[in-house]
């Protein structure tokens, strides 16, 4: 384990809970009417009457709050949301708090379930907050392992003790922020942690993950990294620690191959816009440095801002008009797929919008087309299985998309846990040149509607498509495999992984004669893949029995190579015979220690 302060506390829970063990070890060591019908006059027959054109622009809706620096009460509007959400984990409330450019004082933003923090400037520098940005883990007595979707973006902090603390777990992503000062990613009492993401941010002073087990950061400037525990891995980031892994286990990327920013709204004036980064080849360092970023925008007039209630129907209408989808906080229940066939289409979502499907059907599809743009929104899983959730291009899928890939960003997807949900599969991504950008696909280990056949989802990501690169990809507890990749010259950056805690014994794992499904499977006739930085770790509590024969399974070929990988076992819950394929020692005991391999083959 790397070196922590001498003075370090390291809780002691007299049981062992949910995510506990993993952390354990980690703290140890460190409002306009919608039209959602047919306009159709009474004497005339519907099949003559076209649809009426649906606007494109309007409100954001009661969720979305925005605040300029002589708003009054801001202080009590922040404590109210955070109040409504600070234990919400499974709860409907859904925000976005916007800052207009400008200089505020004296605030403490304490951000809580399903709530997003942003600034609405060009730079995260047009709106500076002389105060925080808070997330603890007073409301789960230290342990911030489940501090799940949240998020802040596009602001300028001064902390008012000089370090911001932002303790989050996965969903959780921080980006385009300018910290002038440190930035804590554990909780209060360095209690237990497991996150998390940061993308085009500036630290000015030193990043302390402490109790952090893992962590991802992109395309960053920062002023140092304190210490490190199973997985910390950097790609594009100035200031990131050497490359050293297994010991400290810092995975270092000069650059990251492709990079394209996540697409935020903004303030022109008084006319909101949405601003679309430009892609980035060998990213190293923030976008948004040197004055005006790269990129286009959009008028929010090109977008159909969506409310909840609004139908799938009318959302692919919109879509059909040419408009793009802003999908404002709250749940939407669709009954059918919504459906991006145009190029260049823009999918977003404010304060964590959730798609949930009805009746069995894909959320979400978009046609084999270039430069499809999501992010920003969850997907939930219905309780009738759906076969998919979530489909980037069709099956068959071969344009070359490489000047201009579909993004996807910050797109989460849960099964279970708000409520019983199936899914066979939940993320398939056929298309060529894809970029997934923080992504969590969360078979649910907790919460309602939970059990080894009753949140059945044996798929998390499927990746059919050439090309495809994962920048933060976090894939958990799925029946079978958590990740399995069909296409050619697929890369990944930083993998984070638990299997299934829920398997009643040995034969519901067993991958024909293989004991356990891998968490990362690539095709034996893939001949062209790499990845760095990688984690699998097991807690079988139903059955600590269990034995996994590996993490990670992939062709033993030249061209497939990995970097950087480890698995462990969680107390002694299960155990892992190798770390990929029949390469890496076993892990044994329950001192939860990581079996590494740094190079295969």
């Amino acid at each position: 384990m790397p070196p922590v302060p001498p003075d370090f506390p390291v809780p002691c829970p007299s049981t062992i809970a949910r995510r506990t063990v993993l952390g354990a070890v980690a703290a140890a060591a460190a409002s306009a009417p919608l039209m959602t019908g047919l306009a159709t006059p009474a004497s005339a027959s519907p099949a003559s009457v076209a649809p009426r054109a649906l606007p494109g622009g309007g409100d954001l809706g009661p969720n979305v709050l925005v605040f300029d620096p002589s708003t009054p009460g801001i202080q009590a509007r922040l404590d109210d949301i955070f109040h409504r959400q600070e234990a919400a984990q499974f709860g409907t409330g859904r925000y976005a708090l916007l800052f207009k450019p400008g200089t505020y004082s004296g605030l403490n933003a304490q951000i809580g379930f399903y709530t997003s923090i942003a600034g609405l400037g060009l730079s995260p520098d047009d709106t500076t907050i002389n105060g925080d940005v808070t997330v603890d883990a007073g409301w789960a007595n230290g342990n911030a392992t489940q501090n799940f979707w949240r998020s802040a973006e596009n602001l300028a902090l001064v902390p008012v003790n000089g370090t911001n603390r932002w303790a989050v777990a996965q969903a959780a992503p921080f980006r385009r922020m300018h910290v002038r000062g440190g930035l804590n990613l554990a909780p209060s009492g360095y209690g237990w942690a497991s996150g998390g993401y940061i993308a085009d941010c500036r630290v000015d002073g030193q990043v302390g993950p402490y109790s952090q087990q893992q962590w991802y950061t992109r395309d960053s400037v920062i002023g140092g990294w304190v210490n490190a525990v199973w997985n910390m891995v950097f790609s594009g980031v100035q200031g990131a620690p050497a490359q050293s892994f297994p010991n400290p286990p810092y995975t270092t990327l000069d650059t990251t191959p492709v990079s394209r920013e996540k697409p935020f709204l903004y303030l022109n004036g008084s006319e909101f816009r949405v601003f679309l980064p430009e892609k980035r080849t060998n990213a190293r360092g923030v976008t948004w440095g040197n004055g005006t970023p790269r990129g286009t925008s959009l008028s929010l007039s090109q977008f159909y801002v969506a409310k909840p209630g609004v139908s799938a129907a009318t959302l692919n209408q919109a879509l059909a008009q040419g408009l793009h989808l802003l999908l404002t906080p709250g749940i939407y229940h669709v009954d059918q797929p919504i459906q991006v066939n145009r190029d260049n289409t823009v999918v977003l979502g404010l304060g964590y919008a959730t798609i949930v499907p009805d009746n069995g059907v894909t959320a979400l599809r978009v046609a084999d087309v270039d430069g499809v743009r999501l992010a920003g929104f969850l997907i939930d899983a219905g309780p009738v299985n759906s076969r998919t959730l979530l489909e980037v291009g069709p099956s068959g899928a071969s344009r070359d998309h490489s000047a201009n890939p579909t993004t996807v960003q910050d797109v989460f997807v849960r099964v279970g846990g708000a409520g019983a949900g199936k899914a066979t599969t939940s993320m398939v991504i056929n298309s060529r040149n894809t970029v997934v950008d923080h992504t969590w696909v969360w078979r649910a280990d907790h919460g309602t509607g939970v059990g080894w056949d009753t949140n059945r989802a044996d798929y998390g990501v499927v990746v059919n498509g050439d090309d495809v690169l994962c920048t933060g990809l976090f894939v958990e507890h799925f029946n079978k495999y958590d990740v399995q990749w069909f296409g050619q010259r697929g890369r990944t950056i930083f993998f984070q992984n638990e299997k299934a805690y829920d398997a009643p014994n040995q034969a519901a794992v067993q991958d024909g004669n293989v004991r356990g499904y891998a968490a990362y499977k690539v095709a034996g006739n893939v001949t062209s893949h790499e990845a760095w930085g990688l984690g699998s770790y097991c807690n079988y509590t139903a059955d600590p029995g269990i034995v996994q024969h590996h993490g990670f399974a992939a062709p033993n070929t030249a061209g497939v190579k990995f970097h950087d990988v480890l698995v462990v076992s969680l107390g002694g819950n299960g155990q892992y015979e190798h770390v990929i394929n029949e390469v890496g020692a076993p892990t044994s005991g329950t001192s939860t220690t990581p079996s590494t391999v740094v190079a295969y083959p």
